[in-house]
């Protein structure tokens, strides 16, 4: 255990603090829900440098990466980006009228219903994505870098729990988080 541990966090000192004017109730659950949404905006803000770094933003980013892991021919409908970005019809359509303005995507009617919508990674979208892939997950290596394999792999595995509870939308088909 390092002095950092021992010492305590941000949060440590909330809960103390909590526990002597409300010793009446058990504060514990605010150290697990305090720690995730203080991770959750040192994560957010260190993806957004990396991504701003590239000319995107986590949404685009979202979009992008989504269409990439579609596989060839990295193509999808609104409806399935918006399914996974958990986002509005409205929000979808921003997003990829950003994009297809930069042409990173392109959207055209379905070859088999002229109804249907495709929205298509462009080469230049596969670029771009590709590019900062790597710049993504070299952010997220040094966010945990503090952490063994193994404790990364039980947090995640507790993190899965928490969240198959939390939010049950996120469970078994949901790919989000890019």
């Amino acid at each position: 255990m390092s002095a950092a541990d021992r010492e305590g966090d941000a949060v440590d000192r909330l809960l103390a603090q909590w526990r002597r004017e409300r010793p009446d109730l058990d504060v514990a659950p605010m150290g697990v829900v305090g720690r995730i949404s203080r991770a959750a905006r040192l994560v957010e803000l260190e993806q957004r440098a990396t991504f701003a770094a590239h000319g995107l933003d986590r949404a685009s980013f979202d979009a992008l990466a989504t269409l990439r892991r579609a596989g060839t021919p990295h193509q999808l409908t609104p409806g399935q980006l918006m399914a996974t970005a958990m986002v509005s019809s409205g929000a979808i359509t921003q997003r990829l009228d950003r994009l297809e303005e930069r042409g990173l995507v392109r959207r055209e009617p379905a070859p088999h219903d002229a109804r249907v919508v495709l929205v298509t990674l462009t080469p230049a979208g596969r670029a771009a994505v590709d590019a900062v892939l790597p710049d993504h997950l070299a952010t997220e290596e040094r966010l945990l870098a503090g952490l063994t394999p193994e404790e990364r792999g039980r947090l995640a595995d507790l993190l899965r729990r928490f969240l198959l509870v939390a939010d049950p939308a996120s469970g078994p088909g949901d790919g989000s988080g890019a």
